[in-house]
């Protein structure tokens, strides 16, 4: 049996190997995507990007230990809330291998997320009260559009429209 590495493990520690899977108790990816609601070439693809890891069976064929299932669930929380794919690998290289994260991981985890996210409620909180005042206007380059050309650096190249979604120049 061949094991899947894990990528990207935490700078300064030799890497943990999990325990050994019971081939009767691991999970097949197939239980897997059922029981956490996630396809399976998603799994592989979190696997690809060492988010979770797998065994192979003397059939070649991918086996996941228990603790997948809520390694998977931190996955999908943290992208729910736009936590990037590279910042949830990273946090999860963390965790001892092999176990299921706990509730103190969990919130280990979720301080790290938590300012982030804070700081993205704000801003989307000031483009929302602010979205009133650029509606219409047309312009795109009043002193007053302050999502689109916030402090009104496009006047210095002229008035009028400037630049548009479709344009890329951004």
């Amino acid at each position: 049996m061949t094991k899947n590495t894990r990528q990207g493990g935490v700078t300064g520690q030799a890497p943990m190997d999990p325990p050994a899977i019971d081939m009767g108790k691991a999970l097949t990816v197939g239980e897997v995507a059922k029981r956490s609601g996630v396809a399976v070439s998603a799994l592989h693809f979190y696997e690809r990007k060492g988010l979770i890891e797998s065994h192979r069976s003397a059939g070649n064929q991918r086996r996941y230990h228990r603790d997948v299932l809520r390694r998977v669930a931190v996955i999908k929380v943290a992208q729910r809330i736009g936590i990037p794919l590279a910042e949830v690998a990273g946090a999860l290289a963390a965790l001892p291998p092999g176990r299921s994260p706990t509730a103190r991981d969990w919130s280990r985890l979720s301080a790290r997320w938590r300012q982030d996210l804070d700081e993205r409620i704000e801003h989307l909180t000031q483009l929302r009260d602010q979205l009133d005042d650029c509606i219409g206007c047309g312009c795109l380059s009043l002193t007053a559009c302050r999502l689109r050309n916030p402090g009104d650096t496009l006047a210095e190249t002229g008035a009028g429209a400037r630049r548009w979604e479709s344009s890329g120049d951004e």
